[in-house]
C-alpha cells in the first residue's frame, strides 16, 4: 500500500530548485576560474567549461529558474496554508534524538509528515538560498546600466555569496548522503512518484496518520 507525500507541483517544484541549484553551483565555480586548472575541460564534453560567457550566461539562466523555482514554492504553500514543513519549537532537540536513534541510541520519536529533523535542515537550506537570491540579485543590479553601488556593499554581498555558495554546496551533499542510509531510502522513490510506502510511514510518521499533517 503507498500513501502520496507529494503531489505532482511539490516534485516538479523540488526538482526545478535542485536541478538549477546544481548547475549554478557548477557554473558559479567556472566563473573563478578553475576548469582549466584542475584539467576539467580535458573531461569528454566538458570543454566549454571554461568559457567565462557561456559559464556566466548559463548562471544567470539558472538563477533565474531556481529564484522563480523558491518564490512559488514559498507562495504555493502559503496561499495552501501548508506549513508541516517549519520548523517548530522543541525541534532541535527531538532531532538530536532522532539522530541518536539512527545510530541505535535511544527510540526514534514519533513524527507528523515531515520529522523534526527534517524542518530543521529545511530552515537551514532555506535560509541559505534565500541569502544566495538576494546577494546573487545585488550583484546582477549593478549590470543594468548606469548604477552605482557602494563598493564596499558590493565586496561584502560578493563574499556572502561565495561563503554560502559553499554552506549550500556542502548541505547538498549532506542532503544526497541522508538520503543514502538504509532509514532513510523510502523516501528516495517518492522524489518522482510523490508516493511512500505505507509501512514506512507507520514506523517513522506515525503521528501524519493518526492526527493528519500537511
Amino acid at each position: 500500500m503507498k500513501i502520496v507525500r507529494h503531489s505532482l507541483t511539490v516534485r516538479i517544484t523540488h526538482w526545478l530548485i535542485a536541478v538549477s541549484g546544481i548547475l549554478l553551483l557548477f557554473s558559479g565555480f567556472g566563473q573563478m576560474p578553475m576548469y582549466k586548472r584542475y584539467n576539467i575541460v580535458k573531461i569528454p564534453g566538458l570543454a566549454w567549461s571554461s568559457n567565462y560567457e557561456l559559464t556566466l550566461i548559463m548562471h544567470y539562466v539558472c538563477a533565474a529558474i531556481f529564484t522563480a523555482a523558491v518564490v512559488f514554492h514559498i507562495l504555493y504553500h502559503l496561499r495552501r496554508k501548508e506549513f508541516g514543513i517549519v520548523p517548530r519549537r522543541g525541534d532541535l532537540g527531538v532531532s538530536l534524538r532522532g539522530f541518536a536513534a539512527m545510530f541505535g541510541l535511544g527510540k526514534e520519536p514519533e513524527h507528523e509528515k515531515f520529522q523534526a529533523k527534517q524542518r530543521v535542515i529545511y530552515a537551514i537550506i532555506g535560509s541559505t538560498s534565500l541569502v544566495l537570491i538576494a546577494t546573487g540579485l545585488l550583484k546582477s543590479y549593478k549590470n543594468l546600466g548606469a548604477i552605482i553601488l557602494d563598493p564596499m556593499l558590493l565586496q561584502w554581498s560578493t563574499y556572502l555569496h561565495t561563503i554560502f555558495g559553499m554552506i549550500f554546496m556542502l548541505l547538498f551533499l549532506a542532503h544526497v548522503a541522508a538520503l543514502l542510509l538504509k532509514s532513510h531510502r523510502p523516501l528516495i522513490p517518492s522524489m518522482f512518484t510523490g508516493k511512500v510506502d505505507h509501512r514506512y510511514v507507520l514506523h517513522h510518521h506515525r503521528k501524519w496518520l493518526t492526527e493528519g499533517d500537511s
